[in-house]
Order: structure tokens, then C-alpha cells, then sequence
């Protein structure tokens, strides 16, 4: 079959922001960004307090870090020399299920279980140590509430989790108290953070200058030192959970996607943004031009596949194209096919980026923007073709030669050496 191009174009031009639709978009997330801080009620943003600010850089010693964000559970123990200079002097990765042997996250499970199984991990880590006393900074990726850098509270499970007993209760006083439990009492957990204001933490460390910290992959959020100029407060990183951000106007295909999906009417931008949808609204164009209602089942890596075929019969978007969908493209529906991804990517760092200017424009106050990195880990940043050079393009398109003085970084595995900089932090 051969795609009708007048309807190609329509969709293109539905998965594509204009300079200045972008700039309405930054200069949104702005205003959301100041009336959050005023009352967190009148913004889509969450403007959750961590209760934390940034590493100077000089922070030294032995510390550990316990990385709870998915079924896999780290707990390392990270040496900090110093200068943003460090050491993994151990690491310990157990899955919280195992087919067949043992699942800590299933309904049935308990609180008691899973962190007892934690406790033997960090047990692991200190190789039985019981003389030489432990700070123990954790990353816990759930949402939470938290009234210091201490205490996280479990709001509610998500990621399919289903421990009993955890929801409503402090995560490190279940952790002490199986830490308790096992005899350890040289291990003392002193701060929790998100992962997102892990990788901001563990970038500012290593390279100074940086004020953003930001996850773009299966999900989306970000998180930024707010410097509470003019007022008493001390500067804090504040997580945004900017993937629930909602001034943005959708396409059609956006619209299908939020009414069939788990929580209709919130998670815009994630929604428009993040690697777990993009596949899906590839589908979903794909399927408006098959003239079929269909779900396909593609995924953000089948989209990265097909933007990085770059041979003649792009043969490989042939395959992924024709697995999914049934049908056998032509050359030139096969080089609209992939056209249509980029445009879904591009639209994607687009609207990130857009909330990293409205970000930036807060910072700057009513002074200049100054020098700086912005910290991004994850998938669609690190992997998918053309992200990361889409940004770099579009804050030059909306920040013009103040586009020199912001450079993004790559923030692989932040988690870890986060939550250790957060256990050093919580000593000052």
C-alpha cells in the first residue's frame, strides 16, 4: 500500500511545536514553577521539598547507598575523596523476585520480608562489619511524603509493587528496624531521596555548575535548586514530578491515549513526552494511515531501531514495521514511517526542553543566566538517535546566545552515588 501523503502531512504537522508554541510552553512552566511556590494547590507541578541542597564537592568519606527504585536493589558502598572524585569500593544487586525462589514485592508479601532481604544486602556490603559505624543515604523512587531528609513516608506503591505494610509507614525506620533485627547497629540511615534529585546531587558533585537534575526515559521528571532569592529560606532542590505538568495543548492521538490510559486527565507531559508513550503514538499515527484501529504494541527501542537504520532499504524498519503491523512497506512509505518517528521524538525533547528553559528562566531571576549543566540520565536521552543534539538545538532556538552558557551532561547511574552524597550531606 502507499500511504496518502496529504494525510501524512497533517499528522506531521499535529506532532509538531512551533518556536513559538514552545515558547508559551517554557514561559508556562515558569508560571506553574512560581505559583507553586506560592501554593503547591494552584500548579500542576508537585513542588515536593527534598529537603536537601547541592554537595559543595569537597565531601569525603565511606558511605552507603541503597538504590530502591524498581525490582532490582542495589545497596553500594561508595568512598567520596573529594574535588568530585570518588570510588565504588562494593556493590550488591539482588533481584526482590525470583521465579520460583522468592518474591518480596507480590501480594502475600510483607514488610518484614522485604527488609530483612535489604538488610542482607547491606549486610553484604559492609562484609559482616559491625566495629566501623555507617551513614546510609536511599534512593527510593516511590511517591512519598516527607517532612525532612530523614523521613519518607510511602503515600502509595506503584511499579506493580504490593509489599503489605509499607504504605503509611517511615521507609528507614523499617529499615532500622530490620537492620535492628540482623544485629547491625554500626549502619545508620540518615536520608532519602527521589531519583531524580539523586542524578541532580551526584552531577553537581562531579562537575560543580549544575542546578538541574532530570529524568527522560520510560518516564519523565525533573528536579532544580530552588534559590528562594529574597527570602530567608536556604536553597533546596525541589522535585517537580514535571511529568504531571498540564499546560500543553495535545494532538488527537495524545487525546486517545490519555482516555484509554490508567489515569486519564493527568501526566500530560509525560504522556506526550516519555519513552513508555512515544511507541504507542507511533502506533497509533501509523494505524490512522493503515485506515486500521489497532494497538501494535510498539516500543520506544522499536522506534530507536528504526531512526537509527540509516541503509538504503532501511530494511530493518521494514521488519520491526511489518512484525508489528502486518503489512509490507514500499521504500517511500518505509522513509515516511521513519520520518513520522523522529517527528514523535522530536516533539519530545522539544516540550523537555521547553520545561528545562522555564526552569532556567527561574533560576536567572532578574539577573542574567549564568554558566551551567543540566543532569539528565536515562534511556531516551542516552539511546535514542538525535535526542540528546534536539535539545542542544532547542535551547539555542529559545534562549539564542545565552544557549553557550547551558551544556546537558550525561548523569549514567546517579542513583547510587547520589544517595551517598545525600548520607554526607545529612552530617552538616
Amino acid at each position: 500500500m502507499t500511504f496518502d501523503k496529504k494525510q501524512f502531512e497533517e499528522i506531521i504537522d499535529a506532532f509538531t511545536v512551533t518556536k513559538e508554541g514552545l515558547r508559551e510552553v517554557a514561559a508556562d512552566f515558569r508560571y506553574d514553577l512560581r505559583q507553586g511556590l506560592k501554593d503547591p494547590a494552584q500548579s500542576s507541578l508537585r513542588m515536593l521539598k527534598s529537603y536537601i541542597g547541592l554537595p559543595t564537592g569537597d565531601e569525603q568519606g565511606e558511605y552507603l547507598a541503597l538504590d530502591l527504585g524498581g525490582t532490582n536493589v542495589r545497596v553500594l558502598r561508595i568512598r567520596l575523596d573529594g574535588e568530585g572524585r570518588f570510588e565504588v569500593l562494593k556493590k550488591v544487586a539482588k533481584p526482590l523476585r525470583k521465579e520460583g525462589a522468592y518474591d518480596y514485592i507480590g501480594k502475600g508479601s510483607t514488610a518484614t520480608q522485604m527488609f530483612d532481604f535489604l538488610a542482607s544486602l547491606v549486610d553484604d556490603a559492609i562484609d559482616g562489619e559491625r566495629q566501623e559505624t555507617f551513614l546510609l543515604g536511599h534512593t527510593f523512587s516511590f511517591p512519598s511524603e516527607q517532612s525532612n531528609l530523614y523521613n519518607a513516608r510511602l503515600i502509595v506503591w506503584t511499579k506493580e509493587f504490593a509489599t503489605a505494610g509499607v504504605e503509611g509507614e517511615v521507609v528507614n525506620d523499617l529499615l532500622k528496624a530490620a537492620l535492628h533485627r540482623r544485629g547491625i547497629e554500626n549502619v545508620e540511615p540518615t536520608a532519602v531521596i527521589n531519583d531524580t534529585v539523586a542524578v541532580l546531587l551526584a552531577a553537581a558533585y562531579e562537575y560543580g555548575d549544575t542546578y538541574i537534575g532530570s529524568i527522560y526515559a520510560t518516564g519523565h521528571n525533573t528536579c532544580y535548586l530552588e534559590p528562594y532569592a529574597g527570602k530567608a529560606e536556604k536553597p533546596m532542590i525541589l522535585n517537580l514530578e514535571s511529568g504531571g505538568f498540564m499546560k500543553l495543548v495535545p494532538n488527537r492521538f495524545d487525546a486517545a491515549l490519555d482516555a484509554a490510559s490508567e489515569k486519564p486527565g493527568e501526566q500530560r507531559l509525560e504522556k506526550m513526552a516519555s519513552g513508555r508513550y512515544m511507541g504507542e503514538l507511533f502506533g497509533m499515527a501509523l494505524a490512522e494511515l493503515f485506515g486500521e484501529s489497532r494497538n501494535y504494541g510498539f516500543t520506544s527501542i522499536d522506534m530507536s531501531a528504526i531512526l537509527v537504520d540509516d541503509t538504503e532499504s532501511l530494511e530493518t524498519a521494514k521488519k520491526i514495521v511489518a512484525s508489528k503491523t502486518g503489512h509490507v512497506l514500499g521504500a517511500d512509505d518505509l522513509a515516511l514511517a521513519k520520518r513520522l518517528a523522529r517527528a514523535i521524538l522530536v516533539r519530545s525533547a522539544r516540550l523537555v526542553t521547553a520545561s528545562y528553559v522555564g526552569i532556567i528562566w527561574q533560576l536567572a531571576g532578574d539577573g542574567g543566566i549564568q554558566k551551567q549543566h543540566i543532569a539528565i540520565d536515562g534511556s531516551v536521552y542516552a539511546k535514542m538517535p538525535g535526542a540528546k543534539e534536539c535539545i542542544t538545538a532547542t535551547l539555542s532556538e529559545l534562549l539564542g546566545e545565552d544557549a553557550e552558557k547551558i551544556d546537558t551532561n550525561l548523569a549514567h547511574d546517579g542513583s547510587g552515588l547520589g544517595a551517598a552524597i545525600a548520607a554526607a550531606i545529612s552530617t552538616k
